[in-house]
C-alpha cells in the first residue's frame, strides 16, 4: 500500500523518475520484486525465432530479472556485465546492458571497478575493449540533462534504446487517428490508465476531446525528445522533456512530434464518470509545417 502510495504521489506531482529511481524505491517500501517487462525479442527476432524472442522477454527479463527482491537490478546488472565481457562480448548486447546498468544505479566508478578487476580474471583486451563501450555510454548525458541544455533532437532508435518504459509495437489500432507512425506500451490497465506513446519525427495525433461527465481528461509527462501540444484556439505549445500538460475534460487538443525530432510521452488517462474519446479532424498539414 505504502509503494502505491508513492506511485501516486510521484505521477501527482510530474515527477519523471529513472528505472532504478523508482523500481528501488518500490522495492524498499513493499520488499516485493517489480516484474520487468521485455519486448525487444519479439520487435527482433519475434519472426524469425518466435521461441527465442519469447524465451528471452518472458523467462530471461519476465522471471530471472524480474526476481529483483532477492538480486536487485543493481547487481543483475554488474553480474550481466560481467558476464559479457569474460566472454569476450564487445557488441550492441555489452552495450545495452551498460546502459542498463548506468540506469540501474551502477555509477562511473563502481563500473571503473568491476571491468579493472574482471581485467585480472577474464583478460586484459577484454578489459580494454570494455572500457571503450563503458566511456561511451557514461559520458553519455542523461537524456533529461541533455534536453534542458536545448539539444531536443532526438532519433526514434535513440528514444528505443533509452526509453524508461518499453517503447512497444506499432501503433494500428489507433493508426487511422494520426498522421505518421507511432507506438504505444499500455504501462498500466489496473487503478489508473497509463500509456507510453512514441511518436516518429513529424507524427501527430488528430484533434480529439476526452468527454466525460464529472472528473476525465489527461495528463501528459513528457521524456524523450521534442513535440507540440495545442488547444483548439489557441497557439502551439513546444513540449520538451519534463514538461507536464494537464488536459481537461472536454477541451479539442491534438499532440505529436516536431518535424525534426521523435517525441515520447506518458499518457496518464485521469479517472471520471462515463468517459470517452471524440476524434475529430486531422491537424492542417500547412498550420503544423509552420511550427519551427
Amino acid at each position: 500500500m505504502k509503494g502505491k502510495k508513492i506511485l501516486a504521489a510521484a505521477i501527482a506531482a510530474g515527477m519523471i523518475m529513472t528505472n532504478f529511481t523508482f523500481m528501488e524505491a518500490a522495492m524498499a517500501q513493499t520488499k516485493k520484486a517489480v516484474k520487468i517487462t521485455q519486448t525487444a525479442g519479439r520487435t527482433q527476432l519475434g519472426e524469425f525465432a518466435p521461441d527465442f524472442a519469447r524465451y528471452n522477454d518472458d523467462i530471461l527479463f519476465g522471471e530471472v530479472w524480474s526476481k529483483n527482491d532477492v538480486l536487485s537490478l543493481h547487481d543483475r546488472s554488474i553480474v550481466t556485465v560481467s558476464a559479457l565481457v569474460a566472454s569476450g562480448m564487445t557488441d550492441s548486447s555489452l552495450k545495452y546492458h551498460l546502459q542498463s546498468a548506468k540506469k540501474n544505479g551502477v555509477t562511473r566508478e563502481e563500473m571503473a571497478e568491476v571491468i579493472t578487476q574482471l581485467g585480472f580474471y577474464a583478460g586484459w583486451p577484454k578489459a580494454w575493449a570494455a572500457f571503450n563501450l563503458a566511456k561511451e555510454v557514461y559520458n553519455e548525458p542523461v537524456t533529461q540533462n541533455t534536453e534542458t541544455k536545448g539539444n531536443n533532437h532526438m532519433d526514434l532508435e535513440t528514444i528505443k534504446e533509452t526509453s524508461l518504459f518499453p517503447v512497444g509495437g506499432e501503433n494500428v489500432n489507433y493508426a487511422q487517428y494520426f498522421d505518421g507512425k507511432s507506438y504505444l506500451h499500455m504501462v498500466s490497465l489496473d487503478q489508473v490508465v497509463i500509456g507510453n506513446v512514441t511518436f516518429e519525427p513529424g507524427c501527430r495525433n488528430h484533434w480529439h476531446i476526452h468527454h466525460a461527465d464529472k472528473g476525465g481528461g489527461q495528463m501528459l509527462l513528457v521524456t524523450a525528445g521534442r513535440g507540440w501540444y495545442q488547444e483548439w484556439g489557441k497557439p502551439a505549445q513546444e513540449l520538451k522533456v519534463g514538461d507536464v500538460v494537464h488536459i481537461p475534460a472536454g477541451v479539442k487538443h491534438w499532440h505529436g512530434a516536431a518535424k525534426d525530432s521523435a517525441f515520447q510521452h506518458i499518457a496518464i488517462e485521469v479517472p471520471g464518470e462515463n468517459t470517452s474519446n471524440e476524434w475529430c479532424e486531422p491537424v492542417e498539414e500547412k498550420e503544423y509545417n509552420r511550427l519551427p
